[in-house]
């Protein structure tokens, strides 16, 4: 019985990191919210100067541009490269 319940744990943990993974934030297209449970290290106010930066300058053309948003820095964006996107570019 136990060997059943470890594998079902383990069965669960690896569909849910699946999911976690397949889940890409658009940087261009993302609102508030998903700023925020998308992308580790972003909280309220990040999330806010992420849309006043595209607002002021238009979509990010690479993930890398989000590093120029004030309060974002390389170690963001490398943390999160996986899971970032500006839509059709990666």
């Amino acid at each position: 019985m136990d060997i059943i319940k470890k594998l079902l744990l383990i069965t669960f943990l690896a569909f849910s990191c699946a999911l976690y993974a397949a889940e890409s934030v658009n940087i261009n297209t993302a609102d508030k919210e998903t700023l925020m449970s998308g992308i580790k290290g972003v909280g309220e106010k990040r999330a806010e100067a992420i849309i006043a930066w595209r607002e002021q300058n238009g979509q990010f053309k690479s993930v890398e541009d989000l590093a120029s948003v004030a309060g974002i820095g390389t170690a963001i964006v490398e943390e999160n490269r996986a899971n970032l996107t500006v839509g059709d570019q990666q």
